[in-house]
């Protein structure tokens, strides 16, 4: 999830009464839910060493206990001050399990089993961005602020923050239960639905993922044997199973093995969730074969942001391979 969302999360977790056991919990729970993000240094060495490492071994159960250690002695550094380390410890340590159960709403997905599985789990229900939820903790944040001013000017005792604090957490926990409602209900029509006018049968695979603005609303992702399809699910009406062009799949072939095999590839399908493969003669003098894939979660071809590409010659040779929109590379 974004980084706002994260920080608000552990400022309103210090609010609602954690600062009590630590000094400058605020500070230190603000930076423990974000601190498994760090691993977004890995971007410096590109999108392939990014996508291999984020959401990696900072955002699995067995990394958290030491990943906790960090905030804890960047706020002591901070502040110069030595704090009660069991108890600061433990503050940090639920600031990274904000982080990681966060993360695990969303439709990228984390790895929290590592090094034990590398499967990726998913729950489908807050967006990257959420937007209503991110409204409601930054104004749960920000009103004690105006309360302060308000209690200036009258001369009377300003409160602690902790009731908006709690009504945020709230609103959160109530607004994931909502989506999970909703969500189970976009799964139920994608599910219930015959594709192609019935030639295609039923779905062989679904997903309902979270849109920013809206619980009512999602992106909806069906694979059938012969084809995928992308639709927006309300969540509280019907759709209509013709109302999008199937993006039919390409038959697997020797050219779509051999960007299979590269690194890229093999690292690429590990993450994606639906792969669609397109092929199409390269703008070259020489046969060259443009290999697309995409995943379809993130977007339709050409507007997700995670595409491979590859080009391919008569030989089934990768002549060039990239992630995004990056140059081509040698492919190894």
């Amino acid at each position: 999830m974004d980084n706002a969302t994260h920080t608000l999360t552990g400022l309103a977790l210090s609010r609602a009464g954690l600062h009590r056991y630590v000094p400058h919990a605020g500070f230190l729970l603000m930076l423990a839910a974000n601190i498994p993000d760090i691993d977004m240094v890995s971007m410096f060495q590109g999108p392939l060493r990014n996508l291999q490492v984020h959401r990696g071994y900072t955002h699995c159960l067995i990394g958290l206990p030491f990943v906790a250690v960090l905030p804890v002695l960047v706020t002591a550094s901070v502040f110069r001050t030595r704090l009660p380390w069991v108890a600061a410890w433990c503050l940090s340590a639920i600031g990274v399990a904000s982080h990681l159960l966060i993360d695990s709403t969303n439709s990228y997905g984390v790895r929290l089993l590592l090094p034990f599985s590398s499967a990726w789990s998913y729950l489908d229900l807050f967006s990257l961005f959420d937007y209503p939820l991110l409204a409601v903790l930054l104004f749960c944040s920000l009103a004690p602020m105006l309360g302060k001013l308000v209690s200036v000017e009258i001369g009377s005792k300003s409160g602690t923050g902790r009731g908006f604090a709690t009504v945020a957490l709230a609103f959160f926990l109530l607004l994931g239960g909502f989506r999970g409602l909703m969500h189970s209900r976009a799964i139920a029509q994608l599910n219930s639905r015959l594709y192609g006018d019935g030639t295609e049968g039923p779905s062989l695979r679904t997903a309902s993922l979270p849109k920013a603005a809206t619980p009512l609303s999602w992106y909806g992702i069906v694979e059938t044997e012969r084809a995928f399809r992308l639709y927006d699910v309300p969540a509280l009406s019907n759709f209509d199973p013709a109302s999008t062009r199937p993006l039919y799949k390409s038959p697997w072939n020797d050219r779509f093995e051999a960007v299979s095999r590269t690194s890229r590839g093999k690292y690429f399908l590990y993450f994606a969730r639906f792969p669609y493969w397109k092929e199409e003669p390269a703008a070259t003098r020489e046969k060259l074969h443009l290999i697309t894939v995409t995943d379809l979660r993130f977007g339709a071809p050409g507007e997700s942001f995670l595409e491979l590409r590859a080009l391919v010659d008569e030989q089934n040779h990768v002549r060039g391979i990239a992630l995004g929109s990056r140059p081509l590379e040698p492919a190894n």
